[in-house]
């Protein structure tokens, strides 16, 4: 991987990651269109995926923190709760992650007939918030769980994981800024712990070098500062109610998808 591939592959990681156009495919999309050649490197995967996390933890590092503080206070409270609803929301993914980790990676085969099909289910995910009405509730278990369903869903290419949870959130009738911050605190779980997982599974015996350090660097910092960007722009985007709009950019790029896959 050269750094002009890991600064493109860097970029479409941090935007398409919070925006809800789906990150895993465009990176397919990007792979297929442009040709780039991108190995199976764990370590890429690791360095992009941690950017993200690290731009979600700077945006939102006064609740982590206070978050990170409450199991100490020993009390039931709400803080505490909140914690126990972003585990809730996880255990959709880890199940998903756990005993069908081999077919979801069997998708990610830079099959565009799939992420263009898949990008129209976004695409119905996105339509529909413009039926959803902000009730102003609450978060509760229920919710939590439901929401972490559809984030365990958007494990396939083409569907937007931002896209699907704050979807279900608002259709729940939970408010609006709840959900944005919801949506972005329960990702940091199931991506911090998959990065882990591969770690502690992968052949180092079998490694190879195939990554300078200075792509790694390049890749690192443009999906970290876009998606910083990308992070705050998506919050305003959830509080103006202008999901839909993104609707019809996953409809003209799944159509395009499923274009160049049929011909």
């Amino acid at each position: 991987m050269n750094n002009l591939e890991a600064l493109i592959l860097g970029i479409v990681q941090g935007l398409t990651e919070f925006l809800p156009v789906s990150s895993s495919g465009h990176l397919e999309i990007a792979k297929a269109i442009l040709g780039i050649h991108t190995p199976d490197s764990l370590t890429f995967t690791v360095v992009v995926h941690g950017a993200t996390v690290l731009s979600i933890i700077v945006v939102f590092w006064k609740d982590i923190w206070r978050l990170l503080k409450a199991p100490f206070s020993l009390k039931w409270d709400e803080d505490n709760k909140y914690i126990a609803k972003l585990l809730v929301s996880a255990i959709p993914v880890a199940f998903v992650g756990l005993f069908f980790r081999d077919q979801v990676e069997q998708m990610f085969t830079g099959n565009l007939l799939l992420v263009g099909l898949m990008l129209w289910v976004t695409t119905i995910f996105l339509g529909i918030t413009i039926f959803a009405k902000d009730r102003g509730r609450k978060i509760n278990f229920l919710d939590a769980f439901i929401i972490g369903i559809a984030q365990a869903i958007a494990v396939i290419p083409g569907i937007s994981r931002s896209g699907s949870t704050i979807a279900t959130g608002l259709m729940l009738g939970n408010d609006k800024n709840e959900v944005a911050k919801f949506s972005f605190l329960m990702v940091l779980l199931p991506v911090i712990g998959a990065n882990l997982l591969d770690l502690m599974q992968y052949d180092w015996s079998a490694s190879s070098n195939d990554v300078s350090v200075s792509a790694l660097v390049i890749g690192f910092l443009s999906a970290f500062i876009v998606g910083l960007f990308a992070c705050k722009f998506m919050i305003n985007v959830v509080r103006r109610s202008k999901l839909s709009y993104f609707a019809v950019y996953t409809f003209v790029v799944g159509l395009i998808a499923i274009i160049f896959a049929l011909k």
